[in-house]
């Protein structure tokens, strides 16, 4: 059985392993080229996240409807009739994923990593997760939880207006060039106070995958202050804001037309037939 559930996780597995290769491959190489020869900013970084988005949802699209977050996905379980039973399941083939991935930039990017940053502090940190004000001063644990609330609904927000048949969705499967967009504008308007994770899976796997590479201090911030929560927390929490506000200000006043095949994105995947 080709749609099996085995399927879906690996699916969401693969998916948000390849977000976080780009997404994390691309932090890598801005942080640890030199001035004098930079390889990227902060708009490249940007473009490389949401492109990584994109082709994410791609490859898990038509398998598993192409989650890719945990917050997507216990959204889509609160408004979307998505079971609830798939949920955490979902959630750590996701993380795995992004694991994964993060070993492998890791790994690859190990001499340049030792290089820059032989001690493995949070200068480099920022290329696995993510950190108030990006490592920076300034930026308070209260400023840092609002700001990932806040790019987290719009991002559910977004995608639900994008993968709703009866809201004139985006056709000839371009739904995922318009996430892999919506989520370069959020990199672009909403990067400064927390780095812009909007994501559990995609902070706490790379997180991890430092932790046991040799960042010590993988769980907290800059300041000492335990942070690993935040990314997980904020996030599944502004999720839930933007579902209920997409449910409130737009769905009920769409048409009750006959709904068309959803497009990949959040979506329980439609079993196949055997062959």
């Amino acid at each position: 059985m080709r749609n099996s559930y085995l399927g879906e996780l690996s699916a969401e597995f693969a998916g948000t392993m390849i977000l976080i290769l780009f997404g994390t491959g691309v932090v890598a190489q801005v942080v640890t080229a030199s001035s004098d020869s930079p390889l990227g900013d902060h708009d490249s970084i940007a473009w490389a996240w949401g492109i990584g988005v994109t082709l994410g949802v791609y490859v898990a699209g038509r398998i598993s409807g192409a989650h890719l977050n945990p917050a997507v996905t216990v959204a889509l379980a609160a408004y979307q009739g998505f079971p609830w039973r798939k949920v955490v399941p979902y959630a750590l083939a996701q993380t795995a994923g992004a694991f994964v991935a993060a070993l492998i930039v890791r790994a690859t990017y190990s001499d340049l990593i030792a290089k820059v940053d032989p001690n493995h502090t949070v200068a480099t940190q920022g290329i696995f997760s993510t950190l108030p004000g990006n490592g920076g001063a300034g930026v308070s644990i209260p400023t840092a939880f609002l700001d990932q609330v806040v790019g987290t609904a719009i991002l559910v927000f977004v995608i639900f207006a994008l993968t709703n048949a009866r809201n004139n969705p985006p056709l000839a499967n371009l739904a995922p060039v318009c996430v892999g967009l919506l989520v370069v504008a959020i990199g672009m308007a909403w990067g400064a106070n927390a780095g812009y994770a909007i994501n559990p899976a995609r902070d706490f796997g790379p997180r991890l995958a430092s932790f046991i590479t040799g960042y010590s201090t993988a769980w907290s911030d800059q300041n000492g202050t335990l942070y690993f929560w935040l990314p997980i927390v904020a996030p599944i929490i502004g999720g839930l804001v933007g579902g209920a506000f997409f449910k409130i200000l737009i769905e009920r006043y769409l048409t009750q037309e006959e709904e068309f095949a959803p497009q990949p994105v959040g979506r329980e995947p439609a079993p196949e037939k055997q062959s």
